[in-house]
């Protein structure tokens, strides 16, 4: 049902059963380490291409969710997963060896959110009964396309951030016990005319605030509705931007209770500059080490904003600006 302008409710909340999130070796050294299923000791994973890697990262995650709610692939109905990769290869070559019907996404790093809305919508309605969906990138393969190969050893600014190796999907069902998918605003793309693809953070910043702006007037509740809101990349500049702007609207979130999964991922004295970012990012923070603490009980209502910055090699060397966009799906203990 809409609420609003662009904010679903589900009434039926479809549970997430389970998630699969792996890792890369960054990520095997990070705060967040004991929150994966699996972690791999090099960039390669046994390929020979990070590419192809990539690849590997999202069949083992989707395969790890199925075997954690002990669901057969027979029983599965839909993927919808999509990463940042050109025409999202990794995906949909992850889709291939799983060979069932897919729908693929690019939100940039916005699409773990905008797959989980799309995802929780289908099973709500009855078009699925169990449903996979995630996001993934791979810091090599990522870099490489965006910005320099590793092995080039380009000096960055302080406002760039680390690409996360890693896949988050989770498996939604109409049926089970889990947390519960209860509602998630679609964002608009928002450009504020910045062009600098080494503060993705801040060009975001603004998309997020907007979306979470949107959340909050749609369902006519306030901040107070949630132990944790919670961005996907925005690290230490965006998410320092995103607050100042909040606070300029009005809304006065505790410092405590607005996180952000790029700043939660490693530690500080990682070379991570402004902290983590990439697809798999907020999917594997949110299908690892969030949900894990849902089910501990430290949280029973949470708000998960992940962000992306809608750019590509070619808008850039045309010297376009970068559109961003923001989706938030609202995330509830199963009580």
């Amino acid at each position: 049902m809409l609420q609003g302008h662009q904010t679903w409710i589900y009434k039926n909340k479809p549970v997430i059963l389970s998630t699969g999130t792996v890792g890369g070796p960054f990520e095997a050294n990070g705060l967040l380490a004991n929150d994966f299923d699996l972690l791999h000791e090099d960039l390669w994973l046994g390929e020979d291409s990070y590419e192809k890697a990539h690849k590997v990262l999202f069949e083992e995650a989707f395969y790890k969710a199925l075997e954690k709610a002990d669901v057969s692939k027979d029983q599965l109905q839909f993927i919808l997963a999509g990463d940042l990769i050109n025409q999202i290869t990794p995906s949909s070559f992850a889709a291939r060896t799983m060979d069932k019907p897919y729908l693929g996404l690019f939100g940039a790093c916005s699409t773990s959110m905008e797959g989980l809305a799309l995802g929780a919508h289908l099973v709500n309605y009855g078009s699925a009964e169990y449903l996979l969906t995630g996001a993934a990138s791979h810091n090599a393969a990522v870099e490489k396309q965006f910005r320099y190969p590793t092995e080039y050893g380009g000096q960055k600014p302080p406002t760039a951030q680390w690409t996360v190796t890693g896949a988050g999907v989770a498996l939604l069902s109409n049926k089970g016990n889990g947390p519960r998918v209860t509602s998630a605003t679609i964002g608009r793309v928002v450009d504020l005319g910045m062009s600098d693809p080494f503060n993705m953070g801040g060009a975001m910043a603004p998309a997020a605030v907007d979306t979470i702006m949107a959340h909050l007037r749609d369902r006519q509740i306030d901040e107070s509705y949630y132990d944790l809101i919670v961005t996907g990349d925005l690290g230490h500049i965006g998410r320092e931007v995103s607050y100042d702007l909040m606070k300029k609207h009005g809304l006065n979130i505790n410092e405590e209770k607005y996180q952000d999964c790029g700043l939660l991922i490693y530690r500080e004295d990682q070379p991570v500059l402004a902290g983590g970012s990439g697809a798999g990012c907020s999917a594997t923070v949110t299908y690892g080490h969030l949900l894990n603490r849902m089910k501990k009980g430290e949280f029973k209502r949470i708000l998960v904003v992940a962000t992306g910055a809608l750019l590509s090699p070619i808008s850039y060397q045309q010297k376009e600006t970068i559109p961003c966009i923001a989706h938030a799906v609202s995330i509830e203990s199963d009580e």
